[in-house]
Parts: C-alpha cells; sequence; structure tokens
C-alpha cells in the first residue's frame, strides 16, 4: 500500500507545525482553555484565513476540494499542538452532515460560512440516558403546523457555547430520528458550560419551546440516524488523526526529559525501565500511526472502511491512555501539573477516548460486522 505523501501535503503538514509553533504554544493553550470561550477568535480568523476551515469541503460552496488525506495531516499537527478550536464541531462533525444530507440551499449558505469562519456550529446529540447510537435519541421534535417545536436537554455538546448555529437529533414522529437546524440564540435555548478535568467546551444545553421551521431540516424526516453514521464514519478517523498527533508530541517531550533529568548523576533514560517504557510507548505509536494512514487510504480509494475505521478508534483509545499515562509516570509528580505540558495530553486522553465512541463500542461494532460478513458468506 502505497503512503507517500505528495509535496503540497508535506507542505500543509509543515506549515500547520509552524503556525501553530509561531501562534499557539502550550503557554498560549493553557491561557485560552481557562478562558470563558474557551477558543481563540483571533486564531480561528487565521486559520480560516489559511484556508484549513475550507479544505474539506468542494469549491462550488466556499471551499478547496482537499482530500480526506490533508484533513487527517491538519488533524494530526493539531493533536500535536492541542489546538483549542471549534473546528472538529464545526468543521468535521456539522460540515460532514452539511455536506452530506443538506439541501443545496444548506450547502451553499452554511458550507461558505463555515469556510470563511464566520460560522461556528455544534452537534447536540447525547441525552442523560442514551448512548453512542443514534437509534436511543429520544427527545421530541413536535410537529406543529409548518414548525417543529423542541422541549428537553442535550448533554456533552463540544462548543455549543460558542456556536451561532446547532444541529439537533431529535424524534419527528413516527419518522424517526432527524436533524433540526437550531439558531443556539434563540431565547428558548438555554446553554451551560460543563466544568471538565480536560477544560474542554462541553456543555448541556436545554431546549424549551424552540420552533424550528420544517425546511430547516438537514435531510429527510427520519433520515438523521443514517447521517449521522455516515458523518461518525470519518469524523471518527479523524478524531484518531487528532489523538495520534498527541501520542508523538507525548513521546517526544517524554524523551527530552528522560535525556535531561538527572538521578544518582545520571539522565533517568539511561535506566533500562526508562527505556522499556519509552519503546513501548513508540510501539503503540508507530502501530496506531501506521494504521491510521491504511484506513485514511481506504477511504481515499472508496473502499467499506467503517469496520477498520472501529478497529482503529477502539485501538487508538488504548493507545493514547497508555502512552499519555506512561509519559506521566516518566516526568513524576510534576507530570500531573498545571506547569507540565505533558498534562494538557493526559486530561484529554479519557474524554478523547469516548468521542465518536468508547472502545466497547466500537469492538462490539466490529463483532457485530464481522458475525454479519460470516453470515453472508454461507
Amino acid at each position: 500500500m502505497e503512503l507517500d505523501f505528495t509535496s503540497e501535503q508535506n507542505m500543509l503538514r509543515d506549515s500547520a507545525a509552524k503556525f501553530f509553533a509561531g501562534e499557539c504554544n502550550f503557554e498560549e493553550v493553557k491561557k485560552i482553555e481557562e478562558s470563558e470561550q474557551g477558543y481563540s477568535p483571533e486564531l480561528w480568523r487565521k486559520v480560516a484565513e489559511l484556508g484549513w476551515t475550507g479544505l474539506l469541503f468542494p469549491s462550488d460552496y466556499g471551499g478547496y476540494d482537499g482530500t480526506f488525506t490533508d484533513l487527517v495531516i491538519l488533524q494530526e499537527e493539531m493533536g500535536k499542538a492541542v489546538f483549542p478550536s471549534p473546528f472538529f464541531s464545526t468543521v468535521i462533525q456539522c460540515g460532514l452532515l452539511i455536506l452530506e444530507g443538506g439541501s443545496e440551499e444548506q450547502k451553499q449558505t452554511l458550507l461558505s460560512r463555515i469556510s470563511e469562519g464566520s460560522l461556528i456550529m455544534a452537534l447536540a446529540q447525547y441525552e442523560q440516558e442514551t448512548d453512542y447510537d443514534p437509534e436511543s435519541i429520544a427527545m421530541e421534535a413536535k410537529s406543529d403546523g409548518d414548525k417543529y417545536v423542541l422541549n428537553g436537554t442535550k448533554m456533552f455538546a463540544t462548543d455549543a457555547n460558542i456556536a451561532d448555529k446547532l444541529i439537533v437529533a431529535a424524534r419527528t414522529g413516527n419518522a424517526g430520528v432527524s436533524l433540526l437546524l437550531v439558531d443556539a440564540r434563540d431565547p428558548g435555548v438555554k446553554i451551560t458550560k460543563i466544568p471538565t478535568v480536560a477544560l474542554d467546551n462541553t456543555c448541556e444545553v436545554i431546549f424549551k419551546d424552540v420552533a424550528v421551521s420544517k425546511e430547516d431540516l438537514i435531510g429527510p424526516p427520519g433520515g438523521g440516524a443514517e447521517l449521522l453514521e455516515k458523518m461518525y464514519a470519518k469524523a471518527t478517523v479523524a478524531k484518531v488523526a487528532e489523538m495520534v498527533g498527541g501520542c508523538r508530541i507525548c513521546i517526544d517531550m517524554t524523551a527530552a526529559y528522560a535525556k535531561g533529568r538527572e538521578q544518582y548523576g545520571n539522565p533517568i533514560g539511561g535506566y533500562q525501565a526508562i527505556q522499556h517504557f519509552m519503546a513501548n510507548m513508540l510501539l503503540a505509536y508507530d502501530t496506531s500511526s501506521n494504521y491510521l494512514y491504511a484506513v485514511t487510504r481506504m477511504i481515499e480509494d472508496g473502499e467499506d472502511f467503517e469496520r477498520d475505521a472501529s478497529a482503529l478508534k477502539a485501538h487508538v483509545n488504548g493507545s493514547f491512555r497508555y502512552i499519555t499515562e506512561r509519559a506521566v509516570k516518566i516526568h513524576g509528580g510534576i507530570g500531573t501539573t498545571r506547569e507540565a505540558d505533558v498534562a494538557l495530553f493526559f486530561r484529554r486522553a479519557h474524554p478523547f477516548s469516548l468521542i465518536c465512541g468508547s472502545s466497547e463500542f466500537h469492538y462490539e461494532r466490529v463483532a457485530r460486522k464481522l458475525l454479519t460478513e460470516g453470515l453472508e458468506a454461507f
């Protein structure tokens, strides 16, 4: 399998690395994540000017006709920088949903605004009693003439506190789960940021008598579950790229620390136990990175990649936790403090392992897929 990158892709990786090194170092990341907004509007504008917010979309909708490999490269660099931004929620989750199921008018209007950086969006899917399966969604959007009325609560809606618009998953009568475009500033929408260890923009969103025009459906009534499945197949791989980037930088930081930190007159990196840790961390990273780009190539080639995407996410969930935990252990007590940059990744390892599905969820999906394939072979 050919995994070489084009000169343009190498330039994208280099330019992204230089941008984050110059504009958003780890000290800046800490300041941003401690702010109420949880992102920098100035950096978001610069990201848009670089064309990254439109990388995924066709030029017909204001985008730049980028490939999925381009997106994975960019996500990996964002992961290395732990860049706090609404890129994943806006461009990947909501952008892919609109690209896949939106009307022509919605694509022209919304995707062009996302591409130029003037629109931030968030997906409101999960509820207190739901899991990762879209079919478990219970919130109802009751029909009332030419509109739907929303009442209920959504949990863990990333970046809802800074969003202009929300995509809300709710049941529309007997049709099933549908996706509705909602103004985040509607007076009936109450958004509360949830305190988390990762200091990310995770929010609770309460809807009270929020009226939504039926023209603001994304896709057909009852088509929401299928659209969410299609979006998550690719979004899962994109999130993995972010995690793999975090794995890489954790290893680099820890190796540098082990070379400089002395104990009993010798660098701790010279001790066999530390060397074993580092070797296992690197092995976990190499396996994850190679698998990531193998699945990315499957997507580019139009192959059936959903089973491999699930296996990849389940694997990297474990690898990211393993690498960040070992990195903290090698750093010692300081590794858990606010001052230690490695802690930025350690605090994100668990919540990232839940975004787009936990390991248990994806292992079950892989097992079901294999069982189905086995039965079809007979």
